[in-house]
């Protein structure tokens, strides 16, 4: 590391006010920061609060945590597409897994090298420093698409989002809506069949390099919740499949496994709100038990209807990106409500309305992603009615 600093310290005048690299200072100041944390600190008896963790550390707690799903993510891909072609039990498990990293890494790229690219260039633009949010975002991206989401349109998606929904508004810190949700909400407004429209969108079908398999143009993948959004009464994996995460659906939210191994170090490092996350799961469990007892389950011809509404409220948090959403995007500390008391209150309402879309509209079976960003509208008025009702209890209690 000393030989790096060095080289970093050396190369750095190039980069200054009057040096021949100065239009790239803010890509160096950029990964300067990423290798180094800023050696600068707050003189000695200031008013300043010193804390060990910062944004950076943050952002990379956040990214640590996103790996085992990431992970399983890849693995998953591999297993659907063998699984598809009638090959599974011929597969590997580094067969399947390598298949998968080739299959998600292109997306992985993309994501980043658009969004930081767009980043390292406003703040160039802006003489500002670059910051860390588009490292958690470039990673979230790729793992709540599907795996066959063309390059192209996760780059315009990419593209579109961190330009409309990050830095118009001021960059990391200042955006109202979580950025990666703005991206899929953008892919599936602008290219529905190729996010939910066909079943043949979650499965790799292609073999690459020499890994994988060609999958027949006859085969079929819904997703669980697809399944029950077209009235199937029972899903063909079982509960187990569904919480290892053995099913079709976005690349990184389908094991819940995987995805509660994040929440834990999120939640032991502070980074996360249990508040927030906790209230998510209760406002969706509470929610699914609500309609299970109001809702018929038979129709005057003796038919299934609202098949999404009667099955056992736990499958609600197990199936699509329930558990992914509650984990990674609801508790975004920029986007959600930031008292205690609104913490609760925009979880339960997540997990309400995601719920709630789930049962009531049958052509859009996942309905986490809406829910989020619906919440994320109403965080600052929750927070607002919050700290309002402080201030009034301490004013009444003043004039005592």
């Amino acid at each position: 590391m000393n030989a790096l600093r060095k080289y970093f310290d050396k190369i750095k005048p190039n980069f200054e006010e009057g040096g021949k690299l100065h239009a790239f200072r803010s890509l160096y100041d950029g990964f300067e920061t990423f290798a180094f944390v800023p050696n600068t600190t707050a003189r000695r008896g200031g008013t300043h609060v010193h804390d060990a963790i910062d944004s950076k550390r943050i952002m990379s707690l956040v990214v640590i945590a996103l790996v085992p799903a990431l992970l399983f993510g890849m693995y998953n891909v591999g297993y659907q597409n063998a699984l598809a072609a009638g090959q599974l039990e011929q597969a590997t498990f580094w067969g399947m897994f390598f298949f998968g990293f080739l299959a998600v890494l292109p997306k992985l790229i993309v994501s980043y090298v658009v969004g930081l690219g767009i980043e390292f260039t406003v703040a160039q633009w802006k003489n500002e420093e670059i910051q860390e949010g588009f490292l958690v975002s470039g990673i979230i991206i790729p793992m709540i698409v599907p795996v066959n989401t063309p390059l192209w349109m996760l780059a315009i998606a990419v593209a579109f989002s961190v330009i409309f929904a990050k830095e118009i508004f001021g960059g990391t810190g200042m955006n109202i809506f979580n950025v990666a949700l703005i991206t899929r909400a953008f892919l599936f407004f602008s290219y529905p069949s190729s996010m939910t429209g066909d079943d043949t969108v979650w499965v790799a079908q292609d073999a690459i390099c020499g890994l994988g398999y060609a999958v027949p143009d006859t085969f079929s993948a819904a997703t669980p919740l697809g399944e029950l959004a077209a009235g199937v009464a029972v899903p063909t994996t079982s509960l187990c499949d569904q919480i290892i995460g053995f099913i079709p659906g976005s690349i990184g939210e389908t094991s819940v496994i995987a995805i509660a191994l994040g929440a834990i170090l999120l939640l032991w490092t502070g980074v996360a709100s249990w508040k927030t996350m906790l209230s998510v799961f209760v406002g969706g469990a509470v929610t699914a038990m609500l309609f299970d007892a109001v809702l018929p389950s038979i129709n005057d011809n003796g038919d299934l209807v609202n098949v999404a509404a009667h099955i056992p409220w736990y499958q609600h948090i197990v199936l699509g990106g329930f558990c992914f959403g509650a984990v990674f995007m609801a508790t975004d500390p920029v986007t959600s409500a930031r008292t205690e008391g609104g913490k609760w209150i925009y979880g339960f309402l997540i997990g309400f309305v995601a719920v709630t879309v789930r049962v009531l509209n049958p052509g859009y079976p996942e309905g986490m992603m809406l829910a989020i960003l619906l919440m994320n509208l109403f965080a600052p008025l929750i927070d607002y009615c919050f700290v309002s009702r402080n201030i009034s209890k301490r004013a009444k209690r003043a004039t005592k």
